[in-house]
């Protein structure tokens, strides 16, 4: 998947005093630049002779909807506060640090000293709103932002509150594939012997068979529905004639989203724009409002400035992801995993619901990914599609003992689980240069810029993340404390396999054994740890996605959909199965809605 992960800020500001001093500067415009999460990030700040004018984000190639709302916002808080002595934006650690360290900058070449600049006082606007709505939605990932857009093209009055200053969710930094079976375009791409019923024998052996069997055939039946709304009526766009092989399905019924997650998140961002919706961003549900027979029917929900709103509706939608980010509520050994999701996903909704006596079930999996790299502790950032570049010419995968363990192309699962059985329960990609090239260009899909794959190729394994480069096979394995004699000869047995074109180990295709691995260096060595971002576990739905109790009976006018929805996937799910699963179930739910309510 291409994901990333950003630990958490607070987005409101700190409290605040008011200055001792008038500051002084030199007055004029500078500039400056700053290491962002994709590149650097170039400021340019105005000063008069007492005060900060001025702050314009001149470049920028931050990741849409996070790093952007920082390049969008900051400038005016900083400008409000007259410090960079503020809390940066939720989710944005490191482009915010990119723009407060530009600024600092700017502001030494004006002649003061940052450090000196404290925040003055910024008025508190806290009050209490009443708001009305057909429908509320609590979250704004994938599942949210469908059921908004389709809630407002069904002609209802659509409030969607997001605790976070932007919407996109896991969805906008998800790998950017998503499952189509069923859809027009799977068909028109030469994918047309695909049916639910395949759809669900693949999901179920994927997932151990935990699977709950009613989201899977709702899932299955309405999937291809949903990516034909998608392209058709909301204007997303499909990378055209790809459907790629995953190893998890015996059809290919994956298409990509051109521009990837991100891209697709945006499209859908300005849909809800131009739509009508009311959107309350950086507001956080606390609770959910019921009558004396336990129907809910609405909201209280607080911003980050302290206004409180009671949002009365006829119908509930929660949408807010999954628990990942919260490790109370995790069981190992998901909760050991590096962890590489959305920092919203902290459970809210789960907790929402377990106070009306929702049920549960599959709580204690997680999907894990046997690709990660450990960039900070206990965070990681995914390799997937690097992997796949490397795999495509000579890479391979072996243990800590220099010895292959697996098909490089299988599923996910079926490299995660020998991995986890190999002595340090992690594996190394051991690529030579033209593997390592296809690598390295595509790493940046997941949120590893050059930048910083240099930085950690320079650090040469000394500190994690552990990317090593060596000109011999002996000298790359020793700087990976990996066993060189075995790896020689797992190189030396390797290629033997590709000049008989059959994998006598591990059946790796061969369509992706076409080069042998050069026997002149360099050579490189890349760690892949286990990282998890999406829980499996959730909330009890029926067939229309109304909450249920433990009891059986339906919580009134409660609806879930998304992550928050338990058991879709069994204990793991196959390739763009979580993004597919949130925007059907999203649409799904807003159109049972819609049904009710227009009766």
């Amino acid at each position: 998947m291409k994901t990333q992960i950003f630990a958490c800020l607070v987005a409101a500001a700190l409290p605040l005093t008011v200055n001792a001093q008038t500051p002084h500067f030199k007055a004029g415009e500078y500039t400056a630049t700053a290491e962002g999460i994709h590149g650097p990030v170039e400021v340019k700040v105005t000063f008069s002779n007492n005060a900060i004018k001025d702050i314009r984000i001149l470049k920028q190639t931050e990741t849409e909807g996070i790093g952007t709302v920082a390049a969008t916002e900051l400038p005016k808080k900083i400008i409000d506060a007259q410090s960079t002595k503020i809390n940066g934006i939720a989710g944005a650690t490191i482009t915010s640090k990119a723009i407060f360290s530009a600024a600092n900058k700017c502001i030494e070449q004006a002649g003061a000293d940052p450090a000196l600049l404290t925040p003055v006082a910024i008025k508190n606007r806290a009050g209490a709103k009443s708001l009305f709505a057909d429908m509320v939605v609590v979250g704004g990932g994938g599942s949210g932002m469908a059921a908004t857009i389709e809630g407002r093209m069904r002609g209802l009055n659509v409030i969607l509150v997001e605790k976070m200053p932007y919407i996109g969710g896991a969805a906008a930094i998800s790998g950017g594939q998503v499952v189509a079976q069923g859809s027009k375009l799977q068909k028109a791409y030469g994918s047309t012997k695909d049916s639910p019923e395949s759809m669900m024998e693949d999901f179920l052996a994927n997932g151990h068979n935990l699977n709950d069997k009613l989201m899977l055939s709702l899932y299955a039946h309405n999937v291809g529905g949903t990516i034909d709304w998608l392209h058709e009526k909301v204007g997303v766009k499909f990378i055209p004639n790809n459907l790629p092989f995953l190893a998890e399905y015996t059809h290919r019924r994956a298409l990509e989203f051109e521009g990837g997650a991100k891209t697709m998140a945006a499209h859908l961002r300005k849909v809800i724009g131009e739509n009508g919706a009311k959107v309350l961003y950086n507001t956080r549900v606390q609770s959910l409002i019921t009558d004396e027979k336990g129907n809910v029917t609405g909201v209280k929900a607080v911003d980050n400035n302290g206004v409180t709103y009671t949002i009365t509706s006829k119908a509930t939608l929660l949408t807010t992801g999954g628990f990942g980010n919260n490790k109370s509520m995790l069981s190992e050994p998901v909760k050991s995993a590096l962890y590489y999701g959305p920092v919203s996903s902290t459970g809210d909704g789960h907790q929402m619901g377990m106070k009306l006596n929702a049920g549960t079930q599959l709580m204690q999996y997680g999907k894990r990914y046997p690709n990660g790299i450990e960039v900070s502790p206990g965070i990681a950032k995914s390799t997937i599609y690097a992997n796949v570049g490397a795999f495509g010419q000579a890479g391979i995968l072996v243990d800590v003992n220099g010895k292959r363990f697996v098909n490089e192309k299988a599923s996910n699962r079926h490299i995660l689980d020998p991995m986890m059985k190999t002595p340090n329960k992690q594996a190394y990609v051991f690529m030579d240069e033209d593997s390592w090239k296809a690598f390295y260009k595509r790493l940046p899909e997941t949120g590893v810029s050059h930048e910083d794959t240099g930085k950690y190729l320079n650090n040469d394994g000394k500190t994690a993340p552990l990317f090593v480069k060596g000109r011999t096979i002996k000298e790359a394995a020793q700087k990976a404390g990996i066993n060189a004699d075995n790896l020689a000869h797992t190189v030396a047995r390797y290629n033997s396999f590709v000049k008989a074109q059959k994998d006598s180990d591990f059946g790796r295709p061969e369509q992706y054994m076409k080069k042998e691995i050069s026997s002149e260096g360099p050579y490189y060595i890349v760690e892949q740890k286990p990282r998890f971002a999406t829980t499996m576990g959730g909330l009890l739905t029926n067939d229309k996605l109304n909450v249920v109790r433990k009891d059986g009976s339906v919580i009134g006018n409660l609806y879930a959909a998304g992550e928050l929805v338990g058991g879709t996937m069994g204990d793991d799910s196959p390739a763009g199965a979580n993004v597919g699963w949130a925007l059907t179930s999203g649409k799904f739910a807003a159109d049972q809605i819609a049904d009710k309510l227009t009766k």
